[in-house]
């Protein structure tokens, strides 16, 4: 039985992590439901164990984010926040930097993914207006909105999948993760006029053109709500309840059918958690990986220098070969074993966020730039890796000091 499951998860791994296979090409959502039917099917594990193994917690959380975004983008908060941007900051060099903190401080509190897949098709837009480079401009933003998203337990899947393991509050992450991402993303916006403040200052003036029109009314109710279910999260409110109550209170008075904003959730991303909750479960219940976790555990130990450059290394190249939700799943439980679980959570949301910064490929967020800004400009993998590689290695020497820090 051991190899059968072995063999379904280097299936499923194979979905997701190439994305689409030549042979089988159905995507990663499809990957992860099919690997996690055959696990039922073979009896790896039972219907019981699988309903117990979904993190319902995690994709309540990840459904009412988006319902809320989803909201905002309908009333036209992406537009109006970028327009507004534009018109203050006038030079492209101060555009790339405004862009930078946009996209990051936005995802920080909003799925990083569901940013990016509204705020693209408007920095598109202005580039094409002021006829401005778009690499630097897409760069920025999907690199500043995997750093941004690491501060909270709401900024991306994989941090929200630890809120709901780690029994860390929303405060206490953030009190940790915060701070170095701040910093991260403010280094990352110095590197990206280091690289290409001199290619986009020889760009014409910005033609910024006039934004559609948008009640101030319609802005104020989706905005308010989710303040409070910030605020909300602050208080130590179930991050699932609590964002799903401002999503129904959002529905319900929108006065109209809810259908198309149901349709802006992102239904295949629930359906690869799901699925991803039951193969991972079934593959630790070979025993195979407790026990390769007591194997590697000794070189890994949170308790000095060696041990946490290790931890993050295995988090970044783990995040790179398996992917970050996988990696999380897969290492979550066993931190305690290193000594300092809560340091561990904490560094393994950072870490596996900002690794996805490497490579075009290492995040869904950069590929959702990339698909979003298609048509206009085509972003080429080694572009990003010129970029992303170097922001990445400064965002974990600076981030992953100031994290242990603050635990000491």
């Amino acid at each position: 039985m051991h190899a059968v499951v072995f063999a379904i998860f280097g299936l499923t791994y194979a979905l997701i992590a190439l994305r689409r296979l030549r042979v089988l090409p159905i995507g990663r959502a499809a990957g992860a439901m099919l690997g996690a039917t055959l696990m039922l099917v073979v009896g790896a594990i039972s219907p019981e164990e699988a309903y117990r193994a979904v993190d319902h917690d995690t994709l309540l959380l990840l459904f009412g984010m988006m319902v809320i975004t989803a909201r905002l983008a309908d009333v036209g908060f992406f537009d109006v926040a970028s327009h507004a941007v534009l018109r203050v900051t006038r030079t492209p060099r101060r555009l790339l930097v405004a862009v930078s903190l946009l996209s990051g401080v936005m995802s920080a509190f909003m799925v990083n993914d569901t940013v990016c897949l509204f705020l693209t098709p408007v920095v598109v837009a202005a580039c094409a207006r002021g006829q401005l480079p778009m690499g630097p401009y897409l760069l920025a933003v999907a690199t500043s909105a995997n750093l941004g998203s690491a501060a909270t337990l709401v900024g991306n899947p994989q941090n929200m999948l630890i809120g709901s393991q780690s029994g860390l509050s929303f405060a206490e992450f953030a009190a940790h993760a915060a701070p170095a991402a701040i910093v991260a993303l403010l280094l990352n916006t110095g590197l990206l006029l280091i690289y290409f403040g001199r290619k986009v200052a020889r760009s014409p003036a910005l033609e910024l053109g006039r934004p559609r029109h948008y009640r101030r009314g319609d802005l104020a109710l989706p905005l308010g709500v989710l303040a409070v279910v910030i605020g909300a999260f602050f208080f130590g409110a179930h991050l699932g309840v609590a964002t799903l109550a401002g999503a129904a209170f959002l529905v319900a008075t929108q006065r109209r059918d809810a259908t198309a904003t149901f349709a802006r959730v992102d239904w295949p991303l629930l359906v690869f958690f799901a699925g991803l909750f039951v193969v991972v479960a079934a593959l630790r219940g070979t025993g195979v990986v407790e026990d390769a976790w007591a194997w590697a555990a000794p070189g890994l130990g949170l308790d000095d220098a060696g041990g946490i450059a290790g931890f993050t290394a295995f988090a970044a190249l783990g995040s790179n070969v398996v992917s970050n939700v996988p990696m999380v799943l897969l290492t979550g439980p066993y931190l305690p074993l290193l000594g300092h679980a809560e340091l561990g959570w904490v560094l393994l949301g950072y870490v596996t966020t900002v690794a996805g910064n490497i490579t075009l490929v290492g995040s869904v967020a950069n590929i959702i730039v990339a698909e979003r800004a298609a048509d206009h400009y085509t972003l080429g993998f080694v572009e990003y890796l010129r970029f992303g590689a170097v922001s990445t290695a400064v965002a974990l020497l600076t981030g992953v000091p100031l994290i242990v820090v603050g635990f000491r």
